[in-house]
């Protein structure tokens, strides 16, 4: 039987922790996400699943265009995107809290002056609470996620001014 270890006597190959893994799949299960990567040293996991759209169980045929009278009237303007430029981005995967416990207050409103430091939100990985603190002093413009909701790595989620 070949001996599987090379000539230096040493494994070959990592070592993966499986129990990080499960926990890892069962937070991408839990949280609806569809990627999550950790980072210690110089070793990285990324884990990531492909959703399927279930196929339509039936189509329904589309109405049939009534004759043009008069012009429609004009769609209502969508909303102009937020700049991006002065958002506050999630460092990591997890689950946004807007308050430290649920009966607290929010951290931030729309409109509240910030200094930098200031604490935004909290982005819950893996059962630590990380604070996402401000980058510079300035005035909240727009809060982009909800209380308890799922971010992904790189999400907007404060608009400072």
């Amino acid at each position: 039987m070949a001996d599987s270890k090379p000539a230096s006597g040493r494994k070959s190959g990592m070592t993966v922790d499986t129990a990080l893994v499960r926990e890892l799949a069962e937070l991408l299960a839990e949280t609806g996400l569809t990627e999550i990567e950790v980072e210690e040293g110089d070793r990285s996991i990324r884990l990531s699943r492909e959703m399927i759209a279930a196929p339509a169980a039936f189509s329904v045929p589309a109405p049939a265009a009534p004759a043009a009278t008069s012009p429609a009237p004009a769609a209502p303007a969508a909303p102009a995107p937020a700049d991006m430029t002065n958002a506050v981005r999630s460092p990591m995967v997890g689950t946004a809290y807007m308050a430290s416990e649920p009966n607290s207050p929010p951290f931030v409103a729309v409109g509240d002056k910030v200094k930098a430091g200031d604490t935004l939100l909290i982005v819950e990985a893996m059962k630590v609470m990380n604070p996402i603190t401000s980058p510079k002093d300035g005035t909240v413009g727009e809060i982009l996620v909800d209380n308890g909701e799922p971010v992904e790595f790189d999400q907007p989620l404060v608009i400072l001014n």
